[in-house]
């Protein structure tokens, strides 16, 4: 755990706060999609406003690769930032240079001020030391808030960090925490939940975790490749099969320090994938050759919400089945209400996080009823992985 500074640390009264935010959020039809990550920023914003700072945001959107590409302009979300918090958001059309100084000029204790998308600079992705002194040159102090970012060493995240007092904001303090509790400082025993196509992408976290966690669960594709290779026909489903070394080597890895790992002792098969296929609960020597295994069946369902009912601490990324379409989703969705259930009751310290787990837990309805949801995908997986986020560690006090 990084021992960093945060809000209740910092003396803004009067200062230019330099603040890096996630605003690469869904935008369709020109308009903001989704809130839920300006949601999590908010109380950062509000309390550094409050407190008669000038807010300077940086934020990414897109992948300009250091060009000004007009349709990945921050411009239109300055303006749905603004709707959504109830305040004025005044738009710079860069984020360094004249621009940026004339704004700050113009500004007043408790304005809120955007800057244009920092990757409009090739400096950005390249940790480049002099666009970040650029960038630093705008503030007085830095403020983190972006925890889904921090996995990338890049000029807003990291160099920017060692040029002024830095500062994680309250979502990357709640981020930090959350993630803390659930796997450095955890309460005992420990259920991980993978899930997700394949294991191929997720090897450094499944190796990571059999060491942290007493009980891992392996499910959706990534399942299918874990049971071929103890020699069980999947039929049709999708698997790695040129893996079937490394899920053995897992495996035994697993077993030798005491890890117990969950595979599906049923499933769900269809000879379709699409919504309302023809479908079957079958036992796992029973899938033909058309077959693909969809879901995860109802007795091993029974067993999951056995286990959850034992464990004190859950860290769920990844679906079990083809939670996108029904009924696919039955499985993924029964078994994270059972743990709103227990989490509620509190019972369970329960965290998730990765994209497809937060859509999940979203269609499931427990999106609120979990202990914390990260918003981060790439940044969530490596701190589980066990990796140094470079934007965390620059705050380092």
């Amino acid at each position: 755990m990084v021992d960093f500074k945060t809000l209740d640390d910092l003396d803004a009264s009067g200062k230019t706060v330099l603040v890096r935010v996630d605003l690469n959020v869904p935008v369709e039809n020109g308009r903001i999609a989704d809130f839920t990550r300006i949601d999590r920023i908010r109380p950062t914003l509000d309390q550094l406003a409050d407190k008669g700072a000038i807010v300077l945001l940086l934020s990414h959107f897109g992948r300009p690769k250091g060009k000004a590409v007009p349709e990945m302009s921050l411009r239109p979300i300055a303006e749905g930032l603004s709707d959504h918090i109830g305040k004025p958001v005044t738009f710079i059309e860069d984020c360094i240079g004249e621009p940026v100084q004339k704004a700050l000029k113009d500004a007043k204790a408790g304005d809120i001020l955007l800057a244009e998308n920092v990757r409009y600079h090739a400096g950005e992705e390249k940790n480049d030391a002099d666009f970040a002194k650029d960038l630093a040159a705008a503030g007085d102090l830095y403020v983190n808030d972006a925890f889904s970012c921090s996995h990338r060493a890049h000029a807003s995240t990291e160099a920017i960090a060692h040029l002024l007092p830095a500062y994680a904001g309250r979502n990357m303090e709640a981020e930090l925490t959350a993630l803390t509790k659930a796997l450095e400082k955890p309460e005992r025993p420990v259920m991980a939940v993978v899930g997700g196509a394949k294991i191929s992408s997720k090897l450094d976290l499944l190796f990571n975790l059999i060491e942290k966690v007493d009980i891992l669960v392996i499910g959706g594709g990534m399942a299918n490749t874990f049971l071929n290779a103890q020699g069980i026909n999947v039929g049709a489903s999708l698997c790695e099969h040129d893996l079937a070394d490394t899920a053995v080597e897992i495996l035994e890895k697993a077993e030798k320090v005491g890890c117990e790992v969950l595979l599906p002792a049923d499933v769900v098969l269809a000879k379709e994938f699409k919504a309302g296929a023809e479908n079957r609960a079958g036992k796992l020597d029973s899938v033909e050759e058309d077959e693909m295994i969809l879901d995860i069946g109802p007795d091993t369902v029974t067993l999951l919400k056995a286990r959850l009912a034992m464990v004190k601490t859950l860290i769920w990324n990844g679906p079990f089945g083809a939670f996108e379409i029904e009924p696919f989703d039955e499985g993924t969705v029964t078994v994270a209400k059972a743990a709103e259930k227990l989490t509620k009751a509190g019972e369970l310290i329960s965290v998730a996080g990765g994209g497809d787990t937060v859509s999940a837990l979203a269609k499931a309805g427990v999106a609120d009823g979990f202990t914390y949801i990260s918003t981060a995908g790439g940044a969530f997986l490596e701190w589980m992985e066990g990796k140094t986020l470079p934007g965390v560690a620059a705050l380092a006090r």
